[in-house]
């Protein structure tokens, strides 16, 4: 989870021809599924994709991960550079000790990845839904784990059998002092 502070502002409402204060706001944020999930019912659109976002879209997502109650809707025109660079670099945290050996370019393959997409991987792997409000990353390595241990074991070359077993029966012959 990310506290962030958005300043306190004021506005301008056309309308009323009046100010409008908006007061300084403390938000509690969690980049998770379930915050992807809000913001593409909203956009119709994939959130993990290559292309940037748009002010709007980006303000929405802020919107979307807020956890924090009540929040008058105001204070997310208030958001600064800072809090914009905090909430990219809490969004980019690994949030995992796990590491994994990349295959090619790309890290997911060419398929597009939605929350739907990401939701079946959790039911094909019985992950349980209380992981849907985990961090996103800490959610995709722990699918990406599962794959990885649900792999059937690769099979070994020729090469690799051969190498294999004259280092059995090397150390089978050490054991046994003997000559062949």
């Amino acid at each position: 989870m990310l506290s962030i502070v958005v300043p306190a502002g004021e506005l301008w409402d056309e309308s009323k021809q009046e100010f409008i204060a908006v007061k300084e706001q403390k938000l509690q944020l969690e980049h998770s599924l379930v915050s992807i999930a809000k913001w593409e019912r909203t956009w119709n659109k994939p959130f993990l994709s290559k292309k940037e976002l748009s002010t709007e879209e980006t303000t929405d997502y802020i919107r979307c991960m807020t956890i924090t109650q009540n929040v008058d809707p105001n204070t997310y025109r208030f958001v600064t550079g800072d809090n914009l660079r905090q909430i990219n670099a809490y969004m980019e945290a690994p949030m995992t000790a796990a590491w994994f050996k990349e295959s090619g370019k790309g890290k997911m393959g060419r398929e597009q990845i939605t929350a739907e997409i990401i939701y079946y991987w959790m039911i094909s792997h019985g992950i349980p839904f209380e992981c849907q409000k985990w961090h996103l990353n800490s959610l995709l390595a722990l699918i990406r784990t599962c794959n990885a241990k649900n792999q059937p074991p690769k099979k070994m070359s020729s090469k690799e059998i051969a190498r294999s077993n004259s280092a059995i029966n090397a150390a089978r012959r050490k054991m046994l002092n003997s000559k062949g």
